[in-house]
Parts: C-alpha cells; structure tokens; sequence
C-alpha cells in the first residue's frame, strides 16, 4: 500500500510522523498486545503468540545491510544487529519453554501469511530507497516494546529469565532520525518503512486474533 508522509522540513518532524505513526498504527494500539500479556490469558493462545513472533523475528534481518550503508547508519544498524541477536536467543528460549504449536484449524493458510511477512519485512530491510530499512528497522524497534510485553509475561509464566534489552529507547531513535532525515525524499522513505512495519504487525496480531476465535469454536 502505497503511502506519501506531509511535506517535512525540519529533521524533528521526521520523528513527530514516526510517533504518530506508531501511536495511531503500531502494535502497542492492538488490543491483541493486552489479551495476551493477561494474566488470565489462554496458554494455547500465549504459545500460539510466541511461535508467530519466533517464525516472522527469529532471524537475521538487518545483518547484511548494515555493510551497505555509509558509515554514519552502518554503525547505527551494527548496534541494531547486536541488540536482535541477543533478542532472538530469548525468543528462541521462551519459544523452546512454552511447548509445542497449538493445533488451529486453518494453519496452512496461517503458516502462508507467515511466509508473506517475512518476504515483506525482507524487502523493507534491503530497501534500495534511501530511508526504508531505517524506517523499517526503526518502526521494529518501537513496536518491539509492545511485542516483549506478550514476550515478557510469557517468560514470567513460565519461569524464564527475562534480559534486559539494549534496543536503543525512543530518545536515542529520534536523535538518530535527526542525523539520517537530511531530505524530504529520505524522510518520506523513513516514513514509508514505518508504515509497512506497523501494517505487517496488525495484520499479525488480527491473525492471532482470529486463531484464538477458530480454536475456540473448534473446541
């Protein structure tokens, strides 16, 4: 989906739209985020939740471009390596400790809308569009705050360690989007790789939505 962000001149600007951005679309908004992270929640909805984000995040993603980019980003993004790599190892252990995949009717369907974000969050990152894998990877980093709280209150259920993250926080985003927002061009690129990122997200928790309502009403 097609999407062209205001005419911004100042770099603040740049993140004022990203912020709105997540506030308005990014996955701290879904209600989905507060179900889960319930203390009430189903545990089949909760593992079901768990191996979604594994299956679409448990990967590299940014790795091989941040040799690409100039040096002012390619240390940016190196530090944004560093910080999933050790968020994948968490997911990959509370992945392990909350069980196997619940049986959903529809999974074939599921398991194919699960290959599509993949490829879309993969084309976002190599983006040869100046500013769409700093967006992407920027929009990743906030709406990773909503998606550790399902992961956290997973891990206190069942009894694993929750590490601190060194994702940077939204103070150090916006200094960052200051440096790189030096055009209208690269700002709406950022803007547009946000934009994806959020989109992708609701349609995941909406899928999970949906998965928890189809085993319910299978039994």
């Amino acid at each position: 989906m097609a999407f062209e962000a205001p005419s911004m001149k100042p770099a603040a600007d740049a993140w004022q739209m990203l912020a709105a951005l997540a506030a308005a679309d990014g996955s701290a908004a879904h209600p989905r985020i507060a179900a889960l992270a319930a203390p009430n929640a189903a545990k089949r909805d909760v593992a079901d939740a768990v191996h979604a984000v594994c299956t679409i995040h448990g990967r590299y993603l940014f790795e091989d471009i941040a040799l690409q980019r100039d040096q002012q980003t390619a240390d940016w993004f190196v530090r944004i390596t560093t910080a999933f790599t050790n968020e994948r190892a968490y997911l990959a252990h509370l992945t392990a400790a909350v069980g196997p995949l619940p049986s959903t009717p529809g999974q074939a369907e599921a398991d194919a809308a699960f290959t599509n974000q993949r490829h879309a969050f993969d084309m976002l990152a190599r983006s040869d569009r100046k500013g769409c894998a700093i967006g992407t990877a920027i929009a990743l980093v906030i709406d990773w705050q909503a998606i550790r709280i399902v992961l956290d209150a997973a891990a206190h259920r069942l009894g694993v360690a929750v590490p601190p993250s060194e994702l940077p926080d939204r103070a150090e985003l916006a200094a960052f989007v200051a440096t790189v927002s030096d055009s209208p061009a690269t700002q709406r690129a950022i803007a547009f790789g946000a934009q994806q990122v959020f989109a992708q997200h609701r349609g995941l928790w909406s899928l999970l939505e949906a998965r928890a309502s189809a085993r319910n009403h299978h039994g």
